[in-house]
């Protein structure tokens, strides 16, 4: 799959600095500072390092790694990547500022099936509130005295209302869920990992409950179309970056030419170039190799 998405192009938003803050009720939030500055980027163009970053750090959340150490990876990505836009991640629709409710399928985070509005919208923006009035399926979004705010708003105007809204400065996402994304990312990869690595070891029931774990695996699937730009080019049209993460994950799951393998030595996740590598460089393959050589001496005297 070498250069899978060349042809390809997507768009997203990231700030330049984020903070941990806590609300009234204690609740850890994830949120850009009040002086960082917002790029729109090209997700899609660093799809490997996306990807290998999430499960990276979902590892570290499966490890029981301690929380300052977690927040500190997760404020790293944010910067690198942007936040993972659960607002319009987790309803049926992206464009649910259309609807007068909010109407959410299964997920780990919230369990009520619908939702007011005003209320879900008050569970990404916890501090200061955006100027947005709702009444029935119309609504109406004001943005005043901030010219990047109002710069941006217009640059994504093709955006649904709500996605736009999560590229303010003013919107938040909770640590808890942050790190579940992470987590549910990682095990996806272990579980596919060790499905293969262990097969022959693995008795029937382990084999079918590994496979029902993966076909669990999903999301809505984004959409897109085409642009006649310098060549003919796919535009995703992702309304979250957690969806992006999905799909291109999805795609390099599936490669078998270079698959996701994890570090003999480090046990980091690496891209392989050939499907019997097994370290991610050669500096952890020297190291490794003068690992067993200490041990075998060691064992010897």
């Amino acid at each position: 799959m070498k250069n899978l998405f060349e042809r390809t192009s997507s768009n997203w938003v990231r700030y330049s600095e984020y903070e941990w803050k806590a609300a009234e009720d204690g609740t850890l939030y994830l949120t850009p500072t009040k002086t960082a500055q917002p790029s729109i980027y090209d997700p899609l163009a660093e799809y490997q390092k996306i990807v290998l970053d999430a499960i990276n750090i979902g590892r570290m959340g499966m490890s029981k790694k301690p929380d300052a150490e977690i927040q500190k990876a997760i404020q790293q990505f944010a910067v690198k990547y942007g936040l993972f836009g659960l607002m319009t991640a987790l309803p049926t629709t992206p464009n649910f500022m259309e609807y007068e409710a909010v109407y959410l399928p299964k997920n780990h985070f919230i369990k009520k099936e619908t939702m007011s509005t005003e209320k879900y919208l008050a569970l990404f923006f916890p501090f200061d509130k955006l100027d947005v009035i709702k009444r029935g399926i119309e609504s109406m979004w004001n943005i005043q005295n901030d010219r990047v705010m109002m710069a941006l708003a217009l640059t994504m105007t093709d955006k649904p209302m709500a996605v736009n809204m999560s590229f303010q400065r003013e919107y938040a996402e909770r640590y808890e869920w942050i790190k579940q994304q992470f987590i549910d990312w990682a095990f996806t990869y272990i579980n596919s990992f060790l499905y293969y690595e262990d097969y022959d070891t693995l008795n029937d029931e382990t084999r079918q409950m590994m496979q029902q774990s993966m076909a669990a695996f999903g999301g809505i699937a984004p959409t897109y179309h085409i642009a006649l730009l310098d060549k003919p080019t796919i535009i995703w049209d992702f309304h979250s970056l957690m969806l992006g993460v999905q799909m291109m994950f999805s795609f390099m799951l599936t490669d078998s030419e270079n698959p996701i393998k994890l570090c003999r030595h480090c046990t980091k996740a690496f891209v392989a170039s050939r499907p019997s590598a097994v370290f991610c460089s050669p500096q952890c393959k020297n190291k490794h190799n003068v690992y067993k050589s200490r041990a075998r001496n060691k064992s010897e005297e």
